[in-house]
């Protein structure tokens, strides 16, 4: 059985050789591939980020059926993160090695399938399990991307397809947070899994028929052909071990991994408890307050996408000094959000273009790229490793203890649910302020 498993999703065997390869035609079907390649792992792993995100926008209506607690939801969120940290590093090794087709296919339809499923869960130990899976399966979709752009793409080409690609999670949040949001205005929550759901089985459909695995398996020879040998003397291997080890030993790089940490606290409390703030709070509908939250997701597309041209272009290749401004953009953006009184529709747009903005160039700078450039050449994927990590364990923690704060700090006056936010809005003003403070002790850290 395990032996069927691993000759499944083994990379594909060599296609037949297409003798015109070097023919207009032939270079036309090369451009079509990747072009099939780069765009439906743009759309496929936005879906997977609808089928992650579908809980965000049902809290409050959970909340009020007595479904779960604040806290209970929180924990259950917390499990996707922390499996998602697990998964991210393990299935980066096993995408290497695999279908890539086959592989994110496998991801996207699980976790569809996860999702049309708890609509119908009312068992809170069920419920967190299933979205625990949920989390390892999630993230087999972004290794899978990253190596079909190093597999389809030069390593010239790669570095613009892979920021186009980047802004794929931001189109998965706009998407959930309108498409998500109006089921659920209309049908209720169990509904919003549904359609989750049912975006994610459309999505599996799509990688499955236009994602591919490599070149070879379509008779193309391969895309990137290194210039040196591919194995490593024994002092090579030695030097790759040692940079690794450095890596680990290196207090930048760990300053960086917390205020990466503290950064994702604040970008995913917004993003899994802002609409049910803006209910609570606020009054908004599910409707409005999900079309607030997905301002800030398209205006990451934007801050992504600029990050690499605002740091070369104004800033001569420094990121510590958009660090600084965008983080302080950030702080700015949550305090508007969540310290002006009142309901001001205008003024909690504004505050999420700010944060959208801040967050897509925060999470280029502070959640790798800051560490891979004072890291050792050859050890860049154990400097994101370490980062990574730790920032999807700052985001499960975030989760947890938003709950605990949200519940613990509700009053029940002549029948009505009532909240107070006080504490929960410093946790995440807090975080967003620690995250800059800490970006500050590495302001001229260098390459070893």
């Amino acid at each position: 059985m395990l032996k069927h498993l691993i000759n499944f999703y083994k990379v594909s065997s060599l296609g037949p050789c297409n003798e015109d390869v070097m023919s207009s035609s032939g270079k036309r079907r090369l451009k079509y591939l990747q072009w099939s390649t780069f765009l439906s792992a743009t759309f496929g792993y936005g879906m997977y980020y609808v089928c992650r995100l579908s809980l965000n926008v049902v809290k409050k209506p959970i909340v009020d059926e007595g479904i779960f607690s604040e806290t209970e939801l929180g924990i259950i969120g917390s499990v996707l993160f922390f499996t998602y940290a697990v998964g991210k590093f393990t299935n980066g090794f096993l995408a290497d090695r695999s279908n890539i087709n086959r592989f994110m296919t496998t991801g996207l339809l699980v976790t569809a399938l996860i999702n049309l499923c708890l609509g119908f869960t009312h068992s809170f130990i069920l419920f967190a399990v299933l979205w625990g899976v949920s989390g390892w399966f999630q993230s087999m979709g972004a290794a899978s991307c990253v190596v079909g752009l190093s597999r389809w793409f030069t390593d010239k080409e790669r570095g613009s397809y892979y920021g186009f690609w980047s802004a794929s999670h931001n189109i998965g949040e706009a998407l959930t947070f309108i498409i998500v949001a109006s089921i659920v205005s209309v049908c209720g929550w169990r509904y919003g899994f549904f359609e989750a759901g049912m975006v994610g089985l459309l999505g599996a459909l799509i990688v499955w028929r236009f994602f591919h695995d490599s070149p070879e398996s379509k008779g193309f020879p391969p895309v990137n052909v290194s210039k040196e040998k591919k194995t490593m003397s024994a002092s090579e291997t030695a030097d790759f071990n040692k940079a690794q080890r450095q890596v680990l030993t290196m207090p930048a790089i760990w300053i960086l991994a917390l205020s990466s940490a503290f950064m994702y606290i604040s970008r995913y409390a917004v993003n899994s408890w802002g609409v049910f703030y803006l209910e609570a709070q606020k009054g908004y509908s599910t409707l409005d307050a999900s079309f607030i939250i997905s301002i800030s997701s398209v205006c990451g597309i934007i801050g992504t996408m600029f990050s690499g041209v605002i740091s070369d272009k104004l800033f001569g290749g420094r990121r510590n000094v958009p660090a600084l401004i965008f983080g302080l953009t950030n702080v700015l953006a949550l305090c508007l959000f969540l310290l002006v009184p009142g309901v001001h529709f205008w003024l909690d747009a504004v505050a999420m273009i700010l944060f959208g903005l801040g967050i897509g160039v925060l999470i280029c700078f502070l959640g790798g790229l800051m560490a891979v450039d004072i890291a050792p050449r050859n050890a860049s994927g154990a400097a994101l490793g370490v980062v990574g990590i730790a920032s999807y364990i700052g985001a499960g923690l975030q989760d947890v203890m938003s709950g605990v704060l949200i519940e613990g700090h509700k009053t029940i006056r002549n029948g009505v649910e009532v909240y107070d936010f006080t504490y929960i809005n410093w946790f995440w003003i807090g975080s967003a302020i620690l995250s800059v403070f800490f970006a500050l002790w590495v302001w001229n850290a260098k390459q070893k």
